[in-house]
């Protein structure tokens, strides 16, 4: 019986947090199952927000129901998807914030949190039920649609491919990318900067940088109907119409406040607020050897993105495979240098990857394409998610 099966918790249902699922899946052994809690009824595609925020007609295909999540693994019926919030953990147990087969706390053996972070919209959803969701997508369409000027705030990822974004689809508009350093996405080798740039460049889209945008309280939401003024820290000022800012990113670690660190600082790195941990993945708190955090909410040294995420998930399964067969966990994450898929258009793309220093490479991997699609090639996503589409009409469910 299920009451008798012990449980393995992942808290976040995004890229990282399933893949951890599904990893964990193919390995437990028969006496444990996982849950996987997630608030939102749907997996959000989180890369395509970006571009589904602009275009209309896909918008609703960026939410994939989790009905495939245990679809092809074995015992599949002893899984189980758990909608609600974590609002508060221990050292074994969670609380939810709603009940779940008459529990609103479930005890468990071992829990790997993978929340990830929130990002500014559109790069995140306010809402967890996913005709919320389309319909703010949907209103974001309308909004710049209507906008004769539009100013992005931040140089990373989002920044750069909205910016492209909008001025392939509304070629008469005016947009204007604004980063407070010199180089975009700096994270990577220079030249990525070097060809985000020719691309603006080629397209009209406007570059201010080199200096930080003072970001009032309502964060440029105003929605009134006339120009909104961004102010510079550098005394520059611009107007535009529409303002979307597309920085930074908080950690999801709240529901940590109740699970006592052994000393100052043990648990989150106050420096980004991101969670300890060792390169097996577990919790650095010694207190906690059975708690793990893998992505983006991972202070780990990779980089935050979906593809570091999978060796995290393998790295993490495979130590909590060691603990319940009673082996100490031994497999470490091996950090490797950043890379993106980055779209620079509705077409143009590219993968690219800063040289691994470490193994004497001097030059970043660079491969261009021009074979991007308007819905990002979303029906391959569905299908990966283990949710098969017969016709157009089921991207609704």
């Amino acid at each position: 019986m299920a009451s008798n099966l012990r449980n393995v918790i992942v808290v976040g249902g995004s890229f990282v947090g399933l893949a951890t699922t599904k990893s964990l899946a193919e390995i437990l052994p028969s006496t444990h199952r996982i849950l996987l809690i997630e608030p939102h009824s749907h997996f959000h595609h989180l890369f395509a927000f970006p571009r589904f925020a602009i275009l209309p007609t896909h918008e609703h295909k960026a939410f994939i129901p989790y009905t495939g999540t245990f679809a092809e693994k074995p015992n599949l019926d002893r899984h189980h998807v758990v909608q609600a919030r974590v609002s508060a953990m221990y050292r074994d147990r969670v609380v939810l914030d709603r009940d779940w087969q008459g529990l609103k706390e479930i005890p468990f053996d071992y829990l790997v949190v993978a929340t990830g972070t929130k990002l500014r919209a559109p790069g995140s959803m306010q809402d967890d039920e996913k005709p919320l969701s389309v319909k703010y997508l949907q209103g974001y369409q309308r909004r710049l649609k209507s906008a004769q000027s539009i100013a992005i705030i931040g140089g990373g990822a989002v920044g750069v491919q909205m910016a492209t974004d909008l001025k392939e689809i509304y070629p008469d508009k005016e947009i204007t990318l604004v980063h407070s350093r010199m180089q975009l996405m700096p994270l990577y080798h220079e030249k990525l900067d070097e060809i985000i740039k020719v691309r603006c460049e080629e397209l009209g889209v406007k570059l201010v940088l080199g200096s930080r945008v003072n970001i009032p309280e309502d964060e440029f939401q105003q929605d009134n109907g006339k120009p909104i003024t961004v102010s510079l820290q550098n005394g520059n000022t611009l107007q535009a119409d529409v303002v979307i800012p597309a920085t930074g990113q908080t950690p999801n670690t709240q529901f940590l406040s109740a699970l006592a660190p052994s000393s100052e600082e043990s648990l989150i790195n106050p420096a980004n607020g991101f969670i300890r941990v060792k390169p097996t993945l577990q919790f650095q708190d010694p207190a906690y050897p059975n708690l793990y955090a893998v992505g983006d909410v991972a202070d780990s040294g990779a980089h935050k993105a979906a593809r570091p995420g999978g060796a995290q998930a393998q790295v993490t399964a495979s130590n909590i495979l060691a603990m319940i067969e009673g082996r100490e966990p031994s497999e470490k994450l091996q950090v490797t240098p950043p890379g993106i898929h980055l779209s620079l258009g509705l077409s143009k793309n590219l993968l690219f990857r800063n040289p691994d220093i470490a193994n004497g490479e001097t030059e970043p991997m660079i491969v261009h394409r021009d074979d991007g699609k308007a819905d990002m090639g979303i029906d391959g996503v569905w299908g990966r998610r283990g949710v098969t589409i017969n016709n157009e009409s089921e991207y609704h469910l």
